[in-house]
């Protein structure tokens, strides 16, 4: 991987970020555009799932996928059902994710997580994460150790 520059992470339920690394793309808040323009190609970025399915309680406070921002600007998908929340047609980027094992919150030691009340940032579903920290978390998540 090249030199980083920028780090993210975004906020989705474990379920939506299967769905977003088979379609190697990320979409947030409910498909706005103005997280997605953060980006740049060749950021990391990061998924952390505060739970395993959108809308349920139980938490589960892991990383779930990690990758790079692969393309330039942010592109409008098809037209998809949000229930309720009636019809939309997201922004999207482009991902390349690698092949990675979950990461359980408790588990690695990041910069974002020392600060009090470090999680309240988590509610705008896209935060600024130092290139370290990401540097922490793939070396965790792709290593092939189950310890």
């Amino acid at each position: 991987m090249n030199e980083m520059h920028r780090a993210w992470l975004g906020v989705v339920s474990a379920n939506h970020t299967q769905r977003a690394v088979q379609g190697g793309f990320i979409q947030l808040n409910h498909g706005k555009r103005y997280g997605v323009a953060r980006l740049r190609r060749g950021d990391g970025f990061a998924i952390y799932s505060p739970t395993e399915l959108y809308g349920e309680k139980r938490p589960l406070r892991a990383f779930t996928a990690l990758g790079v921002v692969a393309d330039d600007a942010p592109y409008q998908a098809e037209p998809m059902s949000m229930g309720e929340r009636g019809t939309i047609q997201p922004w999207r980027r482009r991902i390349e994710f690698l092949p990675v094992r979950r990461a359980m919150l408790r588990d690695v030691e990041l910069e974002l997580t020392r600060g009090a009340n470090w999680g309240y940032q988590l509610r705008r579903g896209l935060v600024p994460l130092e290139t370290a920290d990401f540097d922490v978390l793939r070396d965790f998540m792709t290593s092939s150790s189950t310890e």
